[in-house]
């Protein structure tokens, strides 16, 4: 049977992933790091996720620019996107909706919450209790939510994207570990660089999503792409690698939690619409291996309490290709 690979090379088209799709993906990589100067690892970690039916945690400060990047997202796909503020008193009913009785009708009317949109931006995940943080749960694994014991689907495509403060500020409640797991990734926007900032001072009184194009990348563009996604080429060779490294960050001495079955399918899908945004239309360890801390480390959980990201480079490092 002829190599896959070769034939993609050769120009032979075997999974519908064209130029055309490549063309796109640049340009909305483009317009991307428009927002996210200086890091084109979030640009394409954040498409790799809208590729791949994900969602992403956004761990930083306050006022560093996630919203506007998450804004900024909605508008290059001509998508609606609501925010949703996190507070301690905030219920699962906030965010789903509500029953509530119809004196007209003489029936229970179901009146649909923020979740039900295109983009949702979760500011501050953190800070509301654990029950509300549950919430979403149904709503990122499944795409419904379920009132009064019928389901109600969400729209397509659906994107979660939380922000979450650093634990040691006050008042936030740390995530659950099944919380986590249902983030395909977690980046870090950080501080923009000295220039960027100095730039973005002298422009303060302009609106920065003003010189963002719309619809960069158009629904049908993206639900084809998602379509094309599922059959680029995923070699024996990848697949046993990806298992070497789950079983070692398994029996890894600094982690008390390895990486889940989930979480490997979910680094998987990642890699495949990382290799879209490259221009291939088959996965690579070097697609893993890219985007293996933020699609990782926030799956895992180390014996001290310290940061995870530096196991999951080692792994990197460590676990062999072959």
């Amino acid at each position: 049977m002829a190599d896959p690979a070769k034939k993609i090379n050769s120009g032979e088209s075997m999974t519908g992933f064209t130029d055309h799709h490549h063309q796109r993906l640049i340009a909305l990589s483009q317009e991307l790091g428009s927002i996210a100067h200086d890091k084109p690892l979030v640009s394409t970690v954040t498409i790799a996720a809208l590729l791949s039916s994900g969602h992403v945690l956004l761990e930083d400060v306050p006022g560093i620019g996630k919203t506007t990047f998450v804004k900024a997202l909605a508008k290059m796909l001509g998508l609606p996107m609501k925010r949703i503020q996190f507070t301690n008193d905030m219920l699962p009913g906030d965010i789903l909706g509500t029953e509530l009785f119809d004196q007209k009708s003489q029936a229970f009317v179901f009146h649909k919450g923020p979740v039900f949109t295109n983009i949702v931006l979760a500011d501050e995940l953190n800070r509301a209790s654990p029950r509300t943080q549950s919430a979403l749960l149904e709503a990122m694994g499944e795409g419904v939510v379920t009132i009064g014991g019928k389901p109600e689907a969400l729209p397509r495509p659906f994107m979660v994207f939380a922000t979450q403060n650093p634990h040691e500020h006050l008042g936030t409640y740390p995530l659950p570990e099944s919380q986590l797991d249902r983030f395909s990734a977690k980046l870090k926007l950080d501080y923009p660089s000295r220039m960027r900032e100095q730039e973005v001072f002298r422009l303060s009184s302009l609106d920065p999503l003003a010189q963002i194009k719309s619809d960069v990348v158009t629904v049908a563009e993206m639900t084809e792409m998602r379509e094309v996604l599922e059959s680029i080429h995923l070699s024996d060779r990848v697949v046993a690698y990806v298992k070497r490294f789950v079983d070692a960050s398994r029996h890894n001495d600094k982690l008390e939690l390895g990486v889940s079955t989930r979480g490997g399918v979910s680094w998987i899908r990642m890699a495949r619409a990382r290799a879209m945004v490259e221009g291939r239309s088959y996965v690579i360890p070097d697609d893993l291996i890219a985007i293996a801390v933020p699609c990782l480390a926030h799956r895992v959980v180390t014996r001290n309490g310290s940061k995870s990201d530096p196991v999951i480079l080692e792994l990197t490092e460590s676990v062999p290709l072959e």
